[in-house]
């Protein structure tokens, strides 16, 4: 009597282009661990990454914060394993001391009630689901992470890929991947060097030139691709598809350490918008979190009462992708790398407002964009109805590629 051969179902898999099922395969990456800092633009740098991969749920999330308020907004500078030991000494005192009103702190910054980013537990979970769920892909951005994301690799090498997002400063060796924009490596050119006295240049980082696992970037990675452009214009259509067009869509950040600016600034550009008014259909105006009173005020004073104008309150829904998929041209203040690198992934129009106060690597940074064809600065001569175009920033998914590659070299792979 003949046997008839039993067969295994083999469900497709759009990752296994073998033909071999998913559960049969070693080395196959199905789930990652974002390590943020709290703040919301390196955060979007992690999830925008993780998205251009495919990975668009299934990550877990966990948080490394300083404490904030009172003296603790003078001491961002600390390392933060010694920000938090501070934090704790200073709560212990303030407890028993008199002279404890002179250290406010606000209770919710009480470490106790907060989920921190510990290393040893997402190592452990690496460990305890790798026979199950394979290895797992670790993406943290900015200082604050960096102690976390290099604990994790050292202590479980062979478990997971570490991609870190921006440069570390130091010790390029305890991650997989480093993606970090250009101009990161500004210090190392001729025109840095000049900027800082020789006994000063061995404590400036970067010290060495990129090696082979780094992979640089123009801009900065995000969540803004052909995708959630469609998806924003199709959501936000009944507010945007009457009005007036070309939309220019203006989006205001605020002064940092190396792009210095005030009320200057703000008269500035309230001038230059109103010259170009006449080229405009319509104008929105978004103010960011780090934008100073004073800076809104002006514009708000000079521009809130023009009939072709909308300034956002802050009021939700946030309007920002929309604008993104309706505008037809933008202007932004030249001290975010995210907020321009967003902009020019649209390939629309993009000028940039006040580079003229920026210093160190932004100047580099709006050099080469500019090098590019990507920006032009705002002058308020410009005709807004003028539809120059250039080839949109494509850092997140270029840079999604290179972790494929790297993937695959190790020989692991995503599965999507």
């Amino acid at each position: 009597m003949s046997m008839k051969p039993i067969h295994l179902p083999q469900p497709p898999s759009p990752t296994a282009a073998t033909g071999i099922p998913d559960i049969f395969q070693s080395g196959l990456v199905r789930r990652a661990v974002v390590v943020g800092n709290g703040v919301p633009s390196p955060e979007n740098h992690c999830v925008g990454l993780l998205r251009a991969l495919g990975i668009s749920q299934n990550y877990l999330f966990y948080r490394v914060t300083r404490p904030k308020g009172g003296i603790h907004d003078w001491l961002q500078w600390l390392p933060l394993s010694l920000h938090q030991k501070l934090h704790y000494l200073i709560s212990f005192f303030r407890a028993f001391s008199s002279t404890s009103h002179f250290l406010p702190l606000p209770s919710h910054n009480d470490f106790s009630a907060i989920l921190e980013a510990d290393a040893n537990h997402i190592v452990n979970f690496a460990r305890q689901t790798y026979e199950k769920e394979g290895p797992l892909l670790v993406v943290a951005s900015r200082r604050d992470t960096v102690a976390v994301a290099s604990s994790i690799k050292r202590l479980a090498p062979d478990l997971v890929f570490v991609v870190q997002i921006q440069h570390p400063r130091l010790h390029l060796n305890r991650f997989d991947m480093v993606i970090t924009p250009h101009h990161d490596y500004y210090p190392l050119t001729s025109e840095a060097q000049k900027q800082v006295p020789k006994f000063l240049r061995r404590w400036i980082t970067p010290r060495e030139p990129p090696d082979s696992h780094v992979v640089l970037t123009l801009g900065a990675l995000h969540q803004i691709d052909f995708a959630s452009l469609r998806s924003a214009a199709i959501t936000w259509h009944d507010v945007f598809a009457h009005v007036p067009r070309p939309l220019l869509v203006v989006n205001v950040g605020g002064p940092t350490k190396n792009c210095r600016y005030g009320v200057d600034l703000a008269k500035q550009l309230a001038t230059s918008l109103l010259s170009v008014l006449g080229s405009c259909g319509s104008v929105r105006i978004s103010f960011s979190e780090r934008t100073p009173q004073k800076v809104s005020n002006i514009i708000v004073k000079e521009l809130g009462n023009n009939p072709k104008v909308y300034i956002w309150d802050g009021q939700e829904p946030n309007p920002h992708m929309g604008h993104l998929a309706w505008a037809d041209a933008f202007v932004v203040t030249a001290d975010s790398v995210s907020m321009i690198s967003e902009a020019c992934s649209t390939g629309k129009p993009v000028y940039i407002m006040g580079a003229e106060h920026c210093r160190w690597k932004f100047t580099e940074f709006h050099k080469s964009l500019r090098e590019r064809g990507v920006v032009r600065p705002f002058t308020g001569s410009e005709d807004i109805s003028e539809n120059w175009c250039y080839p949109p920033l494509n850092d997140t998914a270029d840079a999604a590629k290179r972790v494929h590659e790297a993937l695959a070299a190790r020989g692991w792979r995503l599965k999507i």
